[in-house]
């Protein structure tokens, strides 16, 4: 069975984005930005919101975007080759290929594409991020957290949840950025 991955950069005190919807100082450098891209390789498919998918279609809908170095182009190349699901009551059309629309965030449903994939599934946005933890279909989460507090903004986990974690990895970075990788922990289940 596939893994349902939510993935986030953060600052220190758990936000994505900063009071004003920045979040130009968690770009990640060259170094961070190969690990993230060796991180989802195994990713299949993509699970946004709408804002998120926003967000993420510049690496197929700006072509200069991605043309600053051979990371950014690596990262633009899987991102594109990864199926999208936009879970969006108002998304008209996709602006990017692979991509398709779902008006309902429905658990099962996910269970049915976990089960079925031969990939895993990486999930964006911290309020569908929220919805799958609360259904329990989170498996694993990759942070990322920048070495800032920004004081509020846009909470990496915007919805009371309560979630256990077993670290399984960690990686400092020179520019200051940490790595945190977590298992969660299914509470009907012993800790390793």
């Amino acid at each position: 069975m596939a893994k349902l991955i939510y993935t986030a950069i953060m600052s220190l005190d758990g936000y994505i984005e900063d009071q004003a919807g920045r979040f130009d100082w968690a770009a990640p450098d060259e170094p961070v930005h190969q690990f993230v891209n060796d991180l989802v390789r195994s990713v299949g498919t993509y699970l946004y919101g709408r804002r998120m998918y926003a967000t993420m279609a510049v690496w197929e809908t700006e072509p200069g975007f991605a043309a600053g170095s051979a990371v950014t182009q690596d990262f633009a190349a899987l991102w594109q080759a990864a199926d999208k699901i936009v879970f969006s009551r108002t998304l008209a059309a996709a602006s990017t290929t692979r991509t398709r629309i779902e008006r309902e965030f429905e658990p099962d449903a996910i269970r049915r594409l976990k089960a079925a994939a031969r990939q895993d599934l990486g999930i964006g946005g911290p309020e569908l991020a929220a919805q799958a933890f609360q259904a329990r279909l989170v498996d694993e989460c990759h942070f990322f957290l920048a070495p800032i507090v920004v004081g509020g903004g846009k909470p990496a986990f915007p919805q009371p949840v309560r979630v256990e974690l077993n670290l399984i990895a960690e990686r400092r970075f020179a520019g200051g950025m940490m790595y945190l990788g977590y298992r969660v922990v299914d509470p009907g289940r012993p800790k390793p």
